[in-house]
């Protein structure tokens, strides 16, 4: 009984870092998701994973102390969960671009991710991009990420900026080749559909030609992305993990 304050202060350090990082996690920090079930889910993964990190917090615990090492480890967490998120968010802009190469980005619908509106076509590949890393168990690298974390991060001390800096604009840059190169075809059809409308232009320039074949450029767009979004999303999944593994994350 003399040692269970520590063990809840090991507790809550676990949780302080574990609970903010699945709080921001893609797919599981979905507004549609309840506050609660999150929270709930953030206490499972941490029970799950407290004899696996209690060694390193210890002595942590032991020493004495709250608030410093509780907030160290509420900042390691929300660096973590954000730049996850970030990197993520490269089917969102992959979906951002296949809407204004097809010409539906006046379609808009609600995306409480993003806080606002957003292009359907890029809210449909947020919601299939994070089916399809649950249904390949990508949520257990995420996992398998938060428990070497502590080896990365100790516990108790202050994050580098810089390096958590670095790691964020190296991520970006890399979900941004990752949406591009998701988007390539669709960007290779609408390059191709576009000299053909200049062209027919050209011969009937009475004709409002670019008006005339919106409804074409829709449908044969839509009807290219139906027979890619299978090669698309395996892309993405594949491109995620690679980019999470290249940036030490997982």
């Amino acid at each position: 009984m003399a040692r269970l304050p520590a063990e809840l202060l090991v507790l809550l350090l676990l949780f302080a870092r574990i609970g903010t990082v699945t709080m921001l996690l893609p797919a599981f920090s979905e507004e549609a998701i309840p506050g609660r079930i999150r929270l709930l889910l953030g206490l499972g993964v941490t029970l799950g994973l407290y004899g696996l990190v209690r060694p390193r917090l210890v002595p942590l615990a032991e020493a004495g102390g709250l608030i410093a090492p509780l907030s160290c480890e509420l900042l390691v967490g929300l660096a973590l969960g954000l730049v996850v998120r970030l990197v993520f968010q490269a089917s969102a802009m992959a979906g951002a671009v296949i809407s204004m190469q097809i010409g539906l980005t006046s379609a808009l619908v609600s995306d409480p991710a993003l806080g606002g509106q957003a292009p359907l076509l890029a809210r449909f590949a947020s919601l299939a991009a994070a089916m399809l890393c649950l249904a390949l168990d990508q949520h257990h690298h995420w996992i398998a990420a938060l428990l070497r974390s502590y080896a990365a991060f100790p516990p108790g001390a202050m994050p580098p900026a810089a390096d958590f800096a670095r790691l964020a604009v190296t991520g970006c840059g890399e979900a941004t080749a990752l949406a591009l190169s998701m988007a390539a075809p669709m960007l290779l059809y609408a390059m191709v559909f576009n000299i053909m409308l200049g062209f027919a232009a050209r011969m009937a320039p009475a004709i409002q030609i670019f008006f005339i074949a919106q409804p074409l450029a829709i449908m044969l767009g839509l009807g290219l992305l139906g027979t890619v979004i299978g090669a698309m999303l395996t892309t993405f999944a594949n491109g995620m993990a690679a980019i999470l593994a290249g940036l030490g994350i997982a």
